[in-house]
């Protein structure tokens, strides 16, 4: 049997991806982004440690609605109270289907002496067709005075399935009206009218009563409320209310629904607050090729050019101006930063070596290339031109290749903070894309 009190995983790992996302993503993160994301994903782990997988429904109604007697005939249990003169629950009593719910109960303040579980009775629903439901029968609304307003603000935000059990007699108390349907005026799916007692009504009065209840609910603006009429002494229509109950088994708990709509808008304050992706940034070609411009790798392949047809010297690599470097720099700055945030950008510039170290791992790079292999062509290669431009374009391209190559290499080494920080961004950025509510199934 499935334990519906555990939390649902996608939940639970979608909320711990975020508050690890908030702790990574904080150094880059406006302040009070920063507090109301953390706000909220508290909030949320209150949602999911009362159990996201109940679904909650509560029986209320007034002394004498005969409240209790059909809490005991929907569970087969004989456990909330019934009297024989006035009636009434002064306690709440809870029974639940697939679990104890007991995160949930202690909330909601109901005493482990008046928990049951749906498994325990011998009638009632069939095995597993509840599963997730937890019965709460509410205390008489019009019976207690302290403490009543406090229960009822603990049930209301969590409760899927609200059943108005009416007495014939009683059905149009205002304060029932004040303290329930106003609350879930917008919630029709929510809510279900019990004419109990039915028994005690011919057909014609209980015709009569169900044409004024749905008077007094379009009066309240839930005309598509759902009237049910029962008898918990003959049984009348307690199998529709448990369809009803089995129906509400099956969706997705208010609690669940709105933990999801509680992710989402971190999500979107999160990439608000981050900022725009990173753009392609350095390319690592055009940046090597920039760099050996600035050491001279031009002058050089020159030189091995004269050195194969006359013999002379190979030139050294030049040490470029300052302001050379400093410009480069500046481009890889700015490649590596355009439209990203202030934040961002000074994490970036933080993140690129100084213009003076880039200056000498291009040196660097350059300098280790072998260069004693090349010596004047030979007296037949001079003889022949096109063998002789062939030794040339051979020994230039291989040099300027290798040079390439190394100072790519070195573009790599230089740019891989840099992008390890918009690597950050950009991960975090695709996370927080993914809406919670899309990746989440109805249950």
């Amino acid at each position: 049997m499935a334990d519906h009190a555990q939390h649902d995983e996608r939940e639970v790992a979608r909320r711990r991806q975020l508050l690890e996302i908030v702790d990574t993503m904080t150094p880059w993160l406006p302040a009070d982004v920063v507090a109301g994301a953390r706000r909220d994903l508290e909030a949320v782990g209150r949602r999911l440690d009362l159990g996201i997988g109940h679904r909650l429904v509560a029986l209320v109604g007034g002394t004498g609605s005969g409240k209790s007697s059909l809490f005991n005939a929907i569970t087969g249990l004989e456990v909330a109270d019934v009297g024989t003169v006035r009636p009434t629950t002064a306690e709440p009593t809870a029974c639940a289907w697939g679990s104890d719910a007991a995160p949930l109960l202690d909330h909601l303040g109901v005493s482990a002496q008046r928990r049951y579980r749906g498994e325990a009775a011998l009638t009632g629903p069939e095995p597993g067709q509840l599963d997730g439901v937890v019965l709460l029968d509410v205390p008489d609304h019009d019976s207690i005075a302290e403490g009543h307003r406090a229960q009822v603000d603990a049930l209301l935000p969590l409760v899927d399935l609200l059943v108005w059990v009416l007495d014939p007699q009683k059905y149009a108390d205002n304060r029932l009206h004040t303290e329930y349907l106003a609350a879930l005026a917008g919630r029709q799916e929510a809510m279900v009218a019990v004419v109990n007692q039915a028994d005690k009504l011919t057909s014609e009065g209980l015709a009569e009563l169900r044409l004024d209840i749905a008077r007094l609910l379009v009066e309240e603006d839930l005309g598509k409320v759902e009237i049910l009429a029962t008898s918990a002494r003959t049984g009348e229509g307690i199998e529709a209310v448990r369809e009803t109950l089995r129906r509400v088994s099956l969706r997705s708990s208010v609690n669940r629904i709105a933990v999801w709509d509680q992710l989402d808008p971190v999500s979107r304050a999160l990439l608000a607050g981050l900022g725009p992706a990173p753009q392609p940034g350095v390319d690592d070609d055009a940046a090597a090729t920039r760099l050996a411009e600035a050491v001279g790798v031009g002058a050089v392949a020159d030189s091995i050019v004269a050195a194969v047809r006359r013999g002379s010297g190979v030139t050294e690599i030049r040490e470029a101006p300052p302001a050379r470097w400093e410009a480069i720099r500046a481009e890889w700055l700015d490649a590596q930063a355009a439209g990203l945030t202030r934040a961002w950008r000074t994490s970036i510039d933080r993140s690129i070596p100084s213009a003076r170290e880039i200056g000498e791992a291009a040196a660097a790079a350059v300098r280790q290339i072998r260069l004693g292999g090349i010596a004047r062509a030979g007296v037949l290669t001079r003889m022949r031109p096109a063998a002789l431009e062939r030794e040339v374009e051979s020994q230039r391209s291989a040099y300027e290749e290798a040079a390439l190559a190394a100072l790519r290499t070195t573009v790599g080494q230089l740019l891989a903070p840099s992008r390890e920080v918009r690597d950050l961004l950009t991960q975090a950025l695709e996370a927080l894309r993914v809406r919670h509510r899309e990746v989440s199934t109805s249950r």
